[in-house]
């Protein structure tokens, strides 16, 4: 070991102790390098849930934590398909490997609530690409394939599908690794057994038959994982204060005013960054690369003391997590409710009625566990036939599960003495 050091030369064979696997091994020397990266290590500083924590204090594990699980769930899906005598050469399993060990790079902090505020039409899939084309041109070329795997352009269609479909290393490990964390243990899976299941057929990923009971808790873990966790109508009023008052202070900022904010932050709130951006300025992707929770949540902090009585109090309601009351119905609200609603809240702030767009917020929730209008889970029948799943469960309709479920849903604050119009306004929803 003396040796090595004096040489400089650096033992990449590391192991993770992973709380839901247990070890972990970098396959690798090559995989170890790209997560020293500094855009793999930011992954560190982005929470995997958001502000999910502010329900489920133990939601705390990060990205890193969930790329790592993905990695290893993909090594293991792997070596299943290999023993059952398909060709997966060194190359492509290393391809594969980095495929989902990158597949989250692209993601902002807070992604899912601020994808469309933080940037204009660009979704975390395509940074990731812009990504993994910038660390390829670094790494001149060895990431090619991992490209054509993740883009979906390699012939064997199968690797993309272990990557990003309904039956992907992704959501095997999130479901796992969500569910562990918020302690919701409706969510626990059983991907061992799903991916001792995985077969592939004309190049496609498929399930063996006798795996069909497992997919099916798969799919129900994912419907009570939506509404107990990912739109858990707490964590949904948190994420839209958070989108607002990030949608303020870049208005404030548009307007010319001199808003607290680190130099990555203030990029992106000074400017409208589009797709074109990211692709013909290198210093847009640098820019977003320096990006994580600790931006927001330190601007946030700051906004607290601020003049302007919008940013000031959504940033004191949530760093204090006084968090705007929601209400759930299965019918939409009408404009007449949503305007009292503003016209209170107008009142009571003493803020004009276009401001109370910070403060009052309705939209819709939906959940769709399965979408087989869109993509398969494919079943091979012990005769070797391949049939959907749903048509092939007999124990439960998953076609049910297919249909997405919407849930309308308005947010607004309450205040230590709320007035009784306010608390009357929306008697009689659910």
């Amino acid at each position: 070991m003396q040796l090595q050091s004096k040489l400089g030369i650096k033992n990449k064979k590391k192991i993770f102790n992973d709380p839901v696997y247990g070890f972990i091994s970098i396959p690798q020397e090559f995989i170890f390098d790209i997560i020293e990266h500094p855009y793999m290590q930011r992954l560190r500083r982005i929470k995997q849930l958001g502000m999910t924590h502010l329900v489920y204090p133990g939601a705390l594990h990060t990205r890193f934590h969930h790329v790592l699980g993905a990695m290893h769930l993909m090594s293991k899906a792997i070596a299943t398909i290999r023993r059952k005598g398909h060709l997966i050469s060194d190359a492509e399993e290393r391809g594969a490997l980095l495929a989902i060990l990158l597949h989250d790079i692209g993601h902002g902090p807070f992604s899912h609530a601020l994808e469309h505020d933080i940037v204009t039409g660009v979704h975390h899939e395509d940074l990731s690409i812009f990504f993994i084309e910038r660390l390829n041109e670094e790494m001149n070329g060895e990431l090619g394939l991992t490209l054509e795997i993740f883009k979906n352009t390699y012939p064997k269609k199968f690797l993309h599908q272990l990557v990003s479909s309904q039956l992907d290393m992704d959501r095997m490990d999130y479901l796992n690794r969500d569910s562990f964390y918020t302690g919701v243990s409706e969510g626990k899976i059983g991907s061992d057994r799903i991916i001792e299941m995985l077969n592939v057929v004309d190049g496609n990923l498929v399930l063996e038959e006798k795996g069909v009971y497992s997919i099916e808790k798969f799919l129900v873990a994912r419907r009570l994982m939506y509404w107990q966790v990912y739109l858990h109508k707490t964590v949904v009023a948190a994420e839209f204060m958070l989108i607002h008052v990030l949608r303020r202070a870049k208005e404030l900022m548009m307007e010319g005013k001199d808003i607290f904010c680190s130099p990555a932050l203030s990029y992106f709130l000074k400017n409208t960054v589009t797709q074109e951006d990211f692709k013909n300025n290198p210093k847009t992707l640098e820019y977003f690369a320096q990006l994580d929770d600790y931006d927001i949540l330190g601007a946030i902090k700051v906004w607290q003391l601020n003049e302007d009585i919008v940013l000031s109090q959504l940033s004191r309601r949530l760093i204090e997590r006084k968090l705007f009351k929601i209400q759930v119905s299965k019918e939409p609200f009408t404009e007449l409710q949503i305007n009292e609603m503003k016209s209170v809240i107008a009142a009571k702030l003493g803020i004009a009625i276009e401001d109370t767009k910070y403060f009052v917020y309705n939209n819709i929730l939906t959940n769709s566990a399965y979408n087989d209008s869109k993509e398969h889970i494919n079943l091979l029948m012990k005769d070797g036939e391949i049939v959907e799943v749903s048509k092939a469960s007999d124990n439960l309709n998953i076609s049910a599960l297919s249909e997405p479920v919407e849930k309308y849903f308005i947010c607004y604050p309450v205040f230590n003495s709320t007035p009784p119009q306010q608390l009357s306004l929306l008697n009689g929803i659910d």
